[in-house]
């Protein structure tokens, strides 16, 4: 086992085991080193960094997003920008060194098809990350499921429910790729999730099924907004204590409302709140920072042309972020453990306190 540790300034040690992807943090401490048990608030440098190297996408240029029923977040089909220059990637690796410890890779495309893609994997172990990636599985190949199983600690294979996104997970799981599929969860599909959860239909082989809650974001229509009243919303949450999926699935933090609000078995320890600015970052293929990807304001954004990512973690722009935080959801005896829920899109907290 290879267990990095990090003592950070503001009180608090976090560990992650670089083979398996386990992460954790202690409770802040006191003068002694005892744990208090309060949760820490933020970091003092990004633990993750979520990377858009792709500037533009071959996906969404050719309208297999829409064939699938998938609204990109990203708006894909409408861009065509310049990926990150490799230099620029290297540049962020070499400020995150022993800091950071995951680096997901993405942006408007799929990160296999970038010209720089195994380098940009390489540089990331070589300063000390683990990447992670998601695809659809539009065009990866054998050599870049090779690369993957290489380099990466694991791959997420996007719930497309065509033939591409089969033979990608084929191919990665034949390399022994750890290999998880994400399925984007919206009124649209909640159906599909449910019978999914009833009939455990998560593939052989796969490691988790991640659920990622939809949001009105991009191409994302506010007609597949999940809400808290949705009958279904309760028997896909009943579903996972019944049938003991806890091992089998995952969710992103949108989903912890729900969760606190449907769950009793599932123990706060194993979930966390929305970690924007907090423990997580965005950076663009522009070079812009932002607390999550899925900000879309541009009220937020940073360039790493003109700051570090020290700089602009801890800069006005951040901490005002962070600061609405301890702002919401006054009184609510769950604030503690989502702290109010998503910060951009109030619409999509599944607790029914939108406050």
């Amino acid at each position: 086992m290879s267990l990095k540790k990090i003592w950070d300034k503001n009180g608090f040690i976090s560990g992650f085991n670089d083979e398996n992807g386990d992460y954790i943090r202690t409770g802040i401490l006191d003068v002694n080193g005892n744990d208090t048990g309060m949760d820490p608030f933020f970091a003092e440098f990004p633990h993750l960094l979520d990377i858009g190297i792709m500037g533009h996408c071959i996906h969404g240029l050719s309208g297999k997003c829409q064939e699938s029923g998938v609204e990109c977040y990203q708006n894909g089909a409408f861009y065509s920008e310049p990926n990150m220059k490799f230099e620029d990637y290297k540049m962020i690796m070499k400020q995150c060194e022993g800091r950071t410890y995951q680096i997901a890779l993405g942006g408007r495309g799929d990160a296999e098809m970038h010209e720089s893609f195994e380098d940009i994997l390489a540089c990331t172990r070589f300063y000390g990350m683990v990447p992670n990636m998601t695809t659809s599985g539009y065009g990866l190949t054998k050599k870049h499921a090779e690369i993957i199983k290489k380099y990466c600690g694991a791959a997420a294979v996007s719930w497309y429910r065509t033939s591409y996104m089969w033979d990608a997970i084929n191919l990665l799981l034949n390399e022994g790729v750890t290999t998880n599929i994400h399925f984007v969860l919206g009124k649209n599909n909640i159906e599909e999730a449910i019978d999914i959860l009833s009939e455990n239909k998560i593939p052989e082989g796969i490691s988790r099924m991640i659920f990622l809650l939809h949001k009105p974001v991009g191409m994302g229509s506010t007609e597949r907004i999940l809400f808290e009243k949705d009958p279904r919303v309760k028997k896909f949450f009943s579903l996972i204590e019944k049938n003991n999926l806890t091992e089998k699935i995952g969710f992103d933090s949108c989903l912890v409302p729900g969760i606190i609000a449907n769950c009793q078995e599932i123990l706060p320890e194993s979930y966390d709140s929305c970690e924007s600015a907090r423990f997580s970052a965005y950076i663009g293929a522009d070079m812009l920072m932002s607390p999550c990807s899925f900000d879309k304001s541009g009220n937020i954004l940073e360039s790493l042309k003109k700051y570090t990512i020290e700089e602009i973690w801890n800069g006005e722009k951040f901490s005002a972020f962070r600061n609405d935080f301890t702002k919401r959801c006054q009184g609510c005896p769950s604030r503690n453990d989502c702290l109010g829920g998503c910060p951009l899109y109030p619409e999509i907290r599944l607790c029914g306190n939108v406050c």
